[in-house]
């Protein structure tokens, strides 16, 4: 078994453990900047699911990648100009943060293509300059998504700020996953809770994540 399996391996021992007899939680593998090679290693040891943050790099890497069957999302911000690629190349945008961005994604979405699976980016903690809409647009913003047919609405997604003290981005935790389930009760369909880290995915866990977000535990820091 490759080095990198190992690591994917250890990776998903600890996922394992956190959610207990839970109901399953999606490793996704946070890629930006990182080779192409490293993407099909780590592919070839069984990871589907990869997580860019540039839509030019994930382009490229698509092109070099195609066939193995990788499912692609976009997990940084979006700009409206890049929209037409997003709904286009992704499988899954994890980053829509405001209403207008919406209908350019909905008329880009090829017709004989699924839905684009959506999630909705919550700035949890309200802070400056972070991508993310305001907690209390939740709703409205889902109602948009959900009412057209070329989006699927899928959930939420967050990036709590780093706080050395655990018991701050638990407190963060808990309250994005009371905001899944208020918008959970409009709509039922929603099953994904996308939140945690390299550093904190098992608080995530254990707060009611069902997709954590996985970088350097996976491919070592960046450099």
């Amino acid at each position: 078994m490759s080095a990198r399996c190992v690591t994917l391996e250890a990776v998903c021992r600890r996922i394992a453990a956190a959610q207990g007899d839970g109901p399953g939680v999606r490793l996704l593998a946070v890629s930006k900047r990182q080779p192409a090679a490293a993407l099909r290693e780590l592919a070839g040891c069984g990871q589907r699911a990869f997580g860019e943050n540039y839509v030019q790099e994930a382009l490229a890497k698509q092109r070099e990648l195609a066939g193995l069957g990788i499912e692609w999302h976009l997990i940084g911000p979006l700009q409206s100009n890049k929209c037409r690629e997003a709904a286009r190349h992704f499988d899954w945008l994890e980053s829509l943060d405001r209403a207008k961005l919406v209908p350019l994604l909905a008329a880009a979405r090829p017709p004989q293509r699924p839905p684009l699976n959506v999630l909705i980016q919550v700035n949890i903690e309200g802070e400056a300059g972070k991508s993310g809409c305001a907690p209390q647009d939740v709703e409205t913003l889902a109602r948009q998504v959900a009412q057209a047919p070329a989006l699927a609405l899928r959930g939420l997604m967050a990036i709590p700020a780093p706080h050395p003290d655990s018991a701050r981005r638990v407190d963060a935790f808990r309250r994005m996953r009371a905001r899944f389930e208020t918008l959970r009760a409009e709509f039922p369909g929603i099953d994904t809770l996308s939140m945690g880290m390299s550093e904190d995915f098992e608080l995530a866990i254990a707060a009611g994540a069902t997709e954590v977000r996985i970088g350097s535990a996976l491919f070592g820091p960046r450099g």
